[in-house]
């Protein structure tokens, strides 16, 4: 490899500055005890920085609150292996205004980390490329207790992150992501069959841990659902004994900013939902036109803008202004994305109707904000929602605003 000439090498360098600023924002005044962002959000609220690159972060996709007032963040690091840290942050009580978040490092040298969620033994799960494990929440300062609880996981690919979501009855779902965009290599037809959806273990799936026994150890591992790309948003809504186990496609990367749409599943054991052989409402995707009979595949729930990305989804929990409600953060570029947003859930308990937008006219405004790239999202104790840009590198908060204070009446002469 040939050496830059040093002019090259001067140009890039003096840059380097110019694009970390690019992914700062100006804060415009307080938002509670915080430096307020120009993201805009239902009236009433606002949307507080509170913690950044400065914290150290580097790629936080995914947060939650494991105790009151402590909350764990997976930071991917990036997309190089074992770059990744489990972290936890606390927000400080006191001191002036804008406070910071505090930043802990609890575990470092982990790969691509991205999947976090609690489990119904209390435990918290993080999921990495190639595992899951689980630990205990220690005491502030403790170490943790890590239990290996699936190992042997793909981590290779174009879809190498695994994310995890619990539904009842003890079970563990978790996204194990195709190894290319569309099957398919260079100029060559995408194959078929594609190799990624054969044999005992299948890629482009999302699989089911069923968790038993006194020590909550797997008793089955399997596939549940095949045919679908990328898994990055899993939720399991309460209905029955199994819940009702929805998942976000990221479709196939065309070209064209207006397609492929991305998709909501309602996803059923067995069944195969089209990746990628089809996309959108059982239509041949590019190079299978002719050559696989969509019909045989599941039709999505609904569809959802091309490119919006949706990287997470939770349930609204009851008591917040979240209820009933199922939350998804867009992380992608096109208009559809880079937002929050919520879905309303109608008398079968599906999300139905048009987006409820919490974080959104999040697009790029120089010298105010970078485009926002929302990857993970929870709901603390006290109902406030908070969002992880991977990007952007940063924790958000939405707050209720305080009213203006009225001005003090003139004195009588």
């Amino acid at each position: 490899m040939r050496a830059l000439p040093l002019s090259i090498l001067k140009v890039l360098l003096a840059a380097l500055p110019a694009l970390a600023a690019a992914r700062g924002y100006t804060p415009q005044g307080a938002c509670g005890d915080f430096a307020r962002l120009p993201i805009a959000s239902p009236a009433g609220t606002c949307v507080a920085l509170l913690a950044d690159e400065a914290e150290g972060l580097r790629a936080p996709r995914r947060i939650l609150e494991v105790a009151p007032g402590r909350y764990w963040i997976a930071d991917m690091g990036s997309w190089e292996p074992r770059r990744g840290r489990l972290l936890e942050m606390t927000l400080p009580a006191d001191g002036p205004a804008p406070r910071r978040a505090r930043i802990a490092v609890l575990a470092s040298g982990l790969d691509r980390p991205s999947g976090l969620a609690l489990g119904p033994d209390g435990k918290v799960y993080v999921g990495e490329a190639g595992q899951v494990w689980r630990t205990a929440v220690p005491g502030p300062g403790g170490a943790l207790q890590r239990e290996t609880v699936l190992d042997q996981l793909p981590a290779d690919g174009t879809h190498p992150l695994k994310e995890i979501a619990f539904g009842p009855g003890n079970r563990l779902y978790v996204n194990v992501g195709s190894s290319s965009d569309a099957c398919r290599e260079g100029s060559q037809p995408p194959a078929l069959p594609c190799p990624d959806g054969q044999g005992e273990r299948p890629r482009a799936a999302v699989y089911e841990a069923q968790l038993g026994g006194p020590q909550m150890t797997v008793q089955r591992f399997a596939p549940f659902a095949t045919g679908l790309r990328n898994s990055m948003a899993l939720a399991v809504l309460p209905d029955g004994a199994e819940g009702l186990v929805l998942q976000g496609e990221n479709s196939i990367d065309y070209r064209d900013p207006q397609s492929p749409p991305e998709e909501l599943n309602l996803l059923q054991r067995g069944r195969h939902y089209g990746w990628p052989y089809c996309v959108g409402k059982r239509r041949s995707a590019q190079g299978y036109e002719g050559r696989y009979d969509c019909a045989k595949t599941e039709a999505p729930l609904t569809l959802w803008p091309a490119h919006a990305a949706p990287l997470q989804m939770i349930p609204g929990p009851a008591n917040t202004p979240f209820a009933g409600q199922l939350l998804v953060a867009w992380r992608g570029p096109q208009a559809s994305g880079h937002r929050v947003v919520g879905f309303r859930l109608g008398k079968d308990g599906l999300p139905a109707g048009k987006p409820v937008d919490w974080l959104f006219d999040w697009h790029a405004q120089g010298g105010m904000r970078p485009m926002g790239r929302p990857t993970g999202l929870t709901v603390d104790r006290a109902g406030r929602l908070l969002a992880v840009e991977d990007y952007n590198r940063t924790v958000l908060m939405l707050l209720r605003q305080a009213p203006a204070s009225a001005p003090n009446p003139a004195p009588k002469k």
